[in-house]
């Protein structure tokens, strides 16, 4: 990882998943499909663990791009008189403006989780465990990306420089493993602790 402030990949490599993501305060979700749920997510909101309801999120893995782009498929045609604007608050640079549905929570759970079966898929339901595997697969390199931000970020405010959008992004990142479940202060340095508990969070 570099000493920029950009977030950890977590990506889970030679697969493709259709996600069923729903908004935590309103009845509207999401649906698409990404190689990388992990970056998908945070590209479409930065904080995308408290703006969407995790527990009720599914991911169905495929072994290939044109079986994820079917399910896809299907599920748009099937919803297609169900579609709404997206939340304002969602990133449209990251094409994230399509492909939103209010009002047919159950039944888009439940047609993606009949593919799944249909076509011999793993289902991953709530999202919160496989997210957190993912983080637990390269929690690693969180020691190391955590301390070169942090260390960023206390020479710019020594020198009297802006260190907002690096503190932030790394207050974001490690907000993202605590609230989906990994014990933070265990993965970072003694003093990128105290900082994200005591003063950056």
């Amino acid at each position: 990882m570099e000493p920029e402030p950009h977030h950890p990949r977590f990506a889970s490599g030679g697969r493709a998943y259709v996600y069923v993501l729903p908004c935590r305060d309103e009845d509207v979700l999401k649906v698409g499909f990404s190689r990388d749920p992990f970056t998908r997510f945070h590209d479409l909101h930065r904080r995308f663990f408290d703006f969407f309801d995790l527990d009720r999120g599914m991911l169905v893995e495929v072994d290939h791009v044109k079986e994820a782009r079917r399910i896809e498929r299907a599920l748009i045609e099937r919803f297609a008189g169900d579609r709404c604007v997206a939340p304002l608050v969602v990133r449209e640079a990251a094409a994230g403006k399509t492909e939103w549905y209010r009002g047919v929570s159950p039944a888009v759970h439940a047609l993606a989780a009949q593919l799944a079966g249909e076509g011999g898929h793993s289902v991953a339901a709530p999202l919160r465990p496989w997210l957190l595997d993912r983080i637990r697969e390269r929690a690693d390199v969180l020691y190391d990306w955590s301390g070169r931000l942090h260390d960023i970020a206390r020479d710019a405010r020594v020198h009297g420089a802006d260190a907002t959008a690096v503190e932030r992004v790394l207050v974001d990142t490690l907000d993202m493993c605590d609230r989906i479940g990994l014990a933070v202060d265990d993965y970072v340095s003694a003093e990128v602790a105290r900082w994200y508990r005591f003063g950056g969070g």
